[in-house]
Formats: C-alpha cells, structure tokens, sequence
C-alpha cells in the first residue's frame, strides 16, 4: 500500500479516523500520521488523550461543530487544509469516529483532490461499532438480525428521508445525530410500520468516560431521552438486538419507580 508516511515527504494531507473516543481504539496507522503531524486539524468531540500524540511543537485547530452552530463552513475548512498543505506541512484530518461514516471525509477528499495534492485516508473505529461493543450490544446476530444500516437523524430533514424497511423484524436500524430529534424519530419509524413496543438503545458518550447505555421501547424513545437527559454524543440503536445487551432497561425501572410509590399508603 503506497502512504503518505514518508518522513521526508511535505506538503501533504492525511485523514484520519480517531474512533469513538477512547484514545486505545485508534489503529497503530492513525499513531504513526499523528505523530508526523506538523498541523492537526480535528473536529470538537476529540478526546485531548489523542490531541496528545502529535508532536507538542504542531498547531492543533479546532473546527468544532455543533448542531446549527459551526465554527468554520465545510468550504472554509476544505480551504484551510489545502492552504496548509501548499505551505509545506503535514497535515492530519482527524475525525471522530471514521473519516467516511458521516464524517465528511469524501467531501474534503475531493477538495483536496481537486487543489492536485495527494490524500491517504486511515479508517477508524465508528461511533456505531465502539459503542455497539462496549455495550455488547451486537448489531447484526444469526438468530434476530441478519442486516443493518446507519442513517443520520439530522441530515437533510427527517422528512426527506425514506426509510421504510430499515426497522423492524430481523434489521438493526443504527441512528447518529438523532437525540434532538429522538422523540420526531420514534414517530417516523411508527408511522412507517415499526411495532410500538420494538426495543431501542441509546449510547450515550461511547467508550468515555461518563458513558451511559440505556434502553427502552420505541415508543417511550422521546420521553426517555428527555427523562434521562441524554446529551450528545449519542447514537440510536433500533431492534431485537436490543434485548441482548448491556443497556439498561430505564423503563422497567421507571416502571417498578411508579408502581412503588402507587403502593404506598394513602
């Protein structure tokens, strides 16, 4: 495999995958690019363990996003990579979770492309697969899900979205960027034919620390997000699968919560 890890080479960028969070889940590839970096440009959510093993003389930047708020536009974060890279540095990309699983990495790819300079991508671990597995929490299973598939719950508008046939019986149905729209997602996918009582995790700041995994049924999705007051980052996981983890049943404990205080004497 050709790479862009040559030390005597300049004026280049690589994208790199930083995983879930958990500086431990990062490939020795994703070590090696950082530790060549001259320029870090990362995204908000990076644990400061990984900012760690770039050299202390490289320029870190943030170009955080949050959810309507961003620091840079992706065009502007397209232009500061390729300006870097024209000046001879060695730039790393470092993303949460994969480069190309909602990251945006094809985007900047092709803005790099396009400026002539070379890319190499380093995949990481995704959101989906970290927490999935630290949850035991098994996405797809001979017996109960032989197919699964990652939207976002916020790209483009949930109403532009088709997703009839992605939830159900025998699928595992993963959501990112969904816990503000949590309670609009329970009813698009009840709509769509998804049984009411289908079970539902949340993963809740995968592999950090303050980690949650909860679980609950479709229907109680929207209220359980708020209940709990589950905070990004965060992903949905739809399906029988459910059953099988770690999660914790946060309504059959609020379940038995309710029944106590019922039996109480008037």
């Amino acid at each position: 495999m050709a790479s862009l890890l040559d030390p005597d080479a300049r004026g280049r960028v690589i994208l790199v995958g930083a995983g879930p969070g958990d500086p431990g889940l990062l490939t020795v590839r994703a070590v090696e690019a950082l530790r060549a970096a001259d320029v870090v440009v990362h995204d908000g959510l990076i644990d400061d363990r990984v900012l760690a093993l770039a050299p202390a003389a490289a320029q870190r930047i943030s170009v955080a996003k949050r959810r309507a708020r961003h620091t840079l536009p992706q065009e502007a974060i397209n232009a500061l990579i390729v300006a870097h890279v024209r000046a001879g540095s060695v730039v790393v990309r470092l993303k949460g979770g994969d480069p190309f699983i909602f990251g945006r990495g094809g985007e900047e790819v092709e803005a790099v492309r396009a400026a002539g300079l070379a890319v190499e991508v380093i995949p990481g671990v995704s959101a989906a697969l970290g927490c999935a597995a630290e949850a035991m929490l098994p996405l797809t299973h001979r017996d109960h899900s032989s197919a699964v598939t990652f939207v976002a719950g916020q790209c483009k508008g949930l109403t532009d979205q088709d997703w009839s046939g992605l939830a159900g019986q025998g699928r595992t149905l993963v959501i990112y960027m969904g816990v503000a729209t949590a309670e609009a997602i329970a009813d698009k996918l009840m709509a769509d034919g998804v049984a009411p009582d289908m079970p539902v995790a949340v993963l809740e700041k995968g592999t950090l620390p303050g980690r949650r995994a909860l679980r609950t049924l479709l229907a109680d999705l929207g209220a359980m997000v708020a209940r709990e007051r589950v905070a990004s980052p965060a992903i949905i996981v739809v399906g029988e699968v459910v059953e099988l983890s770690d999660a914790e049943d946060r309504l059959a404990g609020y379940a038995r919560v309710a029944e106590s205080v019922g039996s109480l004497p008037a």
